[in-house]
C-alpha cells in the first residue's frame, strides 16, 4: 500500500501522472499548464530527495527533466514518448527544502521525433539544464511490453 502524496507545494497544481509508480515515489512531481501553453512543474524537496552532502540528488533532477520534456514534447496530451537521447548539465546545487521548478521548450516536432531543451531552477539560480530527442511511439496505453 503506497503513502498518500503531500499536498501540492503551489495552488493550483495537481500530480501529472498519478499513477506512475517511479516518478511519483521520486517525487512526486506536481505540474499545471501555464496561461502561455507550456508546462510548469514543480517539487518541494524533502531530505529523501538529497545526497550525502545534502544536495538535491542529480538523478532526481535527471527525472524531473526527462518528465518535463516527454510532456512538452506532446501533441495531444495522450501521446506517448519515450526518450532516445538526453544531454545535460549540473550548474548549480540544491537543497532539501527548496522549491524546485522545471519548464521545457519544444525545439521542434516531427511526426515521429521531438527536439526539446529544458532548464529546472530553484528561484533565479539555474540548478540544471538538459536537450533531449524524444521518439513518439503512439498513444498512452497503446504500449505493450512484448
Amino acid at each position: 500500500m503506497s503513502k498518500p502524496a503531500p499536498p501540492p507545494p503551489l495552488d493550483g497544481y495537481i500530480i501529472y501522472d498519478p499513477v506512475d509508480p517511479f516518478e511519483n515515489e521520486a517525487g512526486p512531481f506536481y505540474w499545471r499548464l501555464l496561461d502561455d501553453g507550456s508546462h510548469h512543474f514543480v517539487l518541494r524537496t524533502e531530505a529523501r530527495h538529497a545526497n550525502a552532502y545534502d544536495v538535491i540528488h542529480g538523478g532526481l533532477l535527471m527525472t524531473m527533466a526527462d518528465l518535463t520534456m516527454a510532456v512538452t514534447a506532446k501533441a495531444e496530451s495522450d501521446d506517448a514518448y519515450v526518450t532516445v537521447a538526453f544531454n545535460s548539465e549540473f550548474v548549480a546545487a540544491g537543497y532539501a527544502g527548496d522549491l524546485v521548478e522545471s519548464r521545457a521548450e519544444l525545439v521542434r516536432r516531427t511526426g515521429s521525433m521531438a527536439f526539446v531543451r529544458g532548464r529546472i531552477h530553484v528561484g533565479e539560480t539555474t540548478l540544471f539544464v538538459c536537450s533531449a530527442v524524444m521518439k513518439r511511439v503512439g498513444k498512452r496505453g497503446a504500449l505493450n511490453k512484448s
